[in-house]
């Protein structure tokens, strides 16, 4: 006789549908259910949530999750919902008889997981509500979500959850599980001592995202490269487009919507109900195009997002991958697509100059910067250098823009001496110094109003560089900026000689740089974005009929499409076309509430027959509801709603 399967692979197959755990979720979910501690690090998409959600319904009690992401509580406890799991958040959103509700509810055990925000373990009546629940033995975990908000030098600190390494000593028979989507060595270490983590296992899976192609190209009308990529490659796909600045932001958003693609702006600076609109419908529609700052975007849990761009220069390797990850969480092909050039470096390096705090504050921004300029400027593969800034080894993938297409690199040391001998001179025969852009004309002979008017075609270096573009020169600008060979400092980020120029000048450093591509698109792998590709003939239709079906039934039940099934699971459904509920649930990602909630509209999609949404629910869903304001990462942190006095105390 067969041996029943063990608690945790029980919950895994029935609430969730899945036969087996992925990668180290099993190791880590064994670890937890027997009461330990673990900080793990896993990457966006790789099913961080299933390593305290399984131990929640495995261990007795409720779980609490800690989470910043007040905006996306309202998504998640719907998505636990649909699959059967009874779940709630406490916030600042909610009225008092919702939260009287939501308390009640946890202390007669009628939940298994409760989200709530790090501002709430500051309210006094919080940490009594906790105390009376673990007086009961009810208290299954503590899971500490997005962890790296801890860490002082990660991308999103977070001062609120400086104060969670209480959690052990108020409440220290719960077992804990921190969790991050991105930490390099040093901030692992520094999430582990501020959490009181350090004797917890630490397990680290690999950052590797094979289905994401990154590719990084020479800014140039930045806008209408953009456009270019999601006309002719990503035509109706839901996508991200990172900018800098809010005005950027608004006027990408204006562009694109003029040219016909659906897109919206979000950061801090909008009204909290336009960015709450604005969220919720990038959430539940499909095809949208969210133009956004850095403010946007943490935990948001939506798989079918096909490219993630970026208009501005990222400030961080950490930052990049964080950002770039929430493409293809659903693990189909998408695009990871960064436009850079020399305004990006001159900007970035202003920006650090100027910032406030000590210079080893500053060292540290300029490290940070200095790893992603050497992620832009390298001429291997991509993939091999961002998992290597993670301590992680790989092969060249095959699968980003310089494996595709291999990029050349060229001697530039006399291109190099060339212009830093006009820096040099510029400096020491007329005590004046200049932007990258009047040394580039200097170097080509452009007699421009401003370089007669100084004289500067009588400088001996004038014209001695017609061998190379202006837009060549300016590479050669932004590679020497990228490698601290040149400066930009003063009020005008006027261009200035390093302490590296030297060795330069004098021959003594050679100095490779690499060939910028060609402005033609970069060749695609064979593998298309697109969600209905590579199915076996006959079963596109079906999947087709199938999304139609999850969008009436997502808008009826007032929630995303994906929290009904993602695209992958539907994929799977067209490709088996099951005819009965028992074939049915043989699919991975159909829980057992799944089927019974959606089993008579999904078979009867396959079939054919327009049952419409009434059909696909045997039980009523739950109320819909707006997401709450996001309240974090924001521009303007914003103001805690806890008292001044501090409940941790004695």
């Amino acid at each position: 006789m067969t041996a029943p399967p063990a608690p945790a692979l029980e919950v895994l197959h029935r609430v969730f549908g899945y036969e087996a755990f992925r990668g180290p979720q099993q190791e880590v979910v064994e670890h937890v259910c027997a009461g330990g501690d673990a900080l793990v690090l896993m990457p966006t998409g790789g099913g961080k949530s299933l390593c305290y959600q399984v131990p929640a319904l495995v261990r007795p009690g409720t779980g609490v999750v800690i989470s910043p992401l007040i905006a996306l509580m309202q998504d998640q406890v719907d998505a636990l919902r649909t699959l059967g799991v009874r779940a709630g958040f406490l916030n600042s959103t909610q009225g008092p008889q919702e939260r009287r509700d939501t308390e009640q509810a946890l202390l007669a055990g009628e939940l298994d997981l409760l989200y709530l925000a790090p501002e709430r373990l500051r309210v006094g009546s919080t940490v009594d509500l906790l105390d009376r629940l673990e007086g009961q033995g009810g208290v299954a975990l503590f899971a500490i979500d997005e962890a790296h908000c801890v860490a002082q030098w990660g991308h999103d600190f977070r001062p609120d959850y400086l104060m969670l390494s209480e959690l052990h000593r108020r409440w220290p028979a719960v077992p804990r599980i921190a969790l991050t989507a991105t930490a390099t060595e040093h901030t692992r270490a520094e999430i582990a001592e501020r959490l009181d983590l350090t004797g917890a296992k630490q397990v680290v899976a690999s950052f590797d995202r094979p289905n994401i192609q990154y590719r990084i190209v020479p800014k140039a009308e930045p806008r209408r490269q953009l456009l270019d990529l999601l006309r002719t490659e990503h035509a109706g796909d839901s996508g991200i487009v990172y900018c800098l600045s809010r005005k950027s932001v608004e006027q990408t958003a204006e562009f694109l919507a003029a040219q016909g693609i659906p897109a919206l702006p979000y950061h801090a600076g909008l009204d909290a109900e336009v960015r709450r609109e604005h969220q919720a419908r990038f959430l539940r529609e499909e095809g949208l195009v969210m133009c956004a700052t850095i403010a946007f975007g943490m935990g948001i849990d939506k798989p079918d997002v096909r490219f993630v761009a970026h208009l501005d220069l990222p400030k961080s390797v950490e930052g990049y991958y964080q950002e770039t990850g929430r493409a293809g969480r659903d693990g189909l092909p998408s695009t990871a697509w960064l436009a850079y050039g020399l305004a990006d470096v001159v900007q970035q390096r202003k920006m650090i100059d100027d910032s406030e705090g000590d210079q080893a504050h500053k060292r540290r921004l300029a490290q940070h910067l200095d790893a992603m300029l050497a992620l832009c400027e390298t001429v291997e593969c991509r993939r091999v250098q961002l998992l290597a800034y993670f301590s992680e080894k790989a092969e060249p993938c095959g699968n980003c823009d310089t494996c595709l297409t291999p990029a050349e690199s060229w001697d530039g040391t006399v291109p190099a001496q060339k212009l830093l001998s006009t820096v040099w001179r510029l400096k020491r025969e007329r005590n004046q110094s200049f932007g990258a852009g009047q040394v580039v004309d200097i170097l080509v002979g452009k007699r421009t109003a401003k370089v007669e008017q100084s004289r500067h075609d009588r400088l001996s270096t004038f014209g001695i560089g017609t061998e190379l573009s202006e837009q060549e020169w300016r590479g050669v600008v932004r590679q020497l900026l990228a490698r601290g060979l040149v400066e930009v400092g003063g009020a005008y980020n006027t261009l200035q000689l390093t302490e590296g120029s030297s060795a330069v000048l004098k021959g003594d450093r050679q100095v490779m740089l690499r060939k910028d591509p060609e402005r033609t698109r970069t060749r695609r792998s064979s593998r298309s974005t697109a969600p209905a590709a590579d199915l076996p003939a006959g079963a596109a239709p079906v999947f087709e009929r199938l999304r139609a079906w999850r969008a009436a039934t997502a808008k009826e039940q007032g929630v995303p499409a994906y929290v009904i099934f993602h695209d992958a699971t539907l994929r799977a459904i067209a490709t088996l076309a099951p005819s009965s509920p028992t074939a049915l649930g043989t699919v991975s990602g159909v829980g057992e509430n799944k089927l019974a909630k959606y089993g008579a509209g999904v078979l009867a999609a396959v079939a054919g027959d327009d049952g419409g949404p009434a059909a696909a629910s045997a039980g009523s869903a739950p109320p819909a509801a707006n997401p709450a304001e996001e309240e974090w990462p924001s521009e303007e942190p914003p103001e805690p709603d806890y008292p001044a006095d501090d409940p941790w105390g004695a």
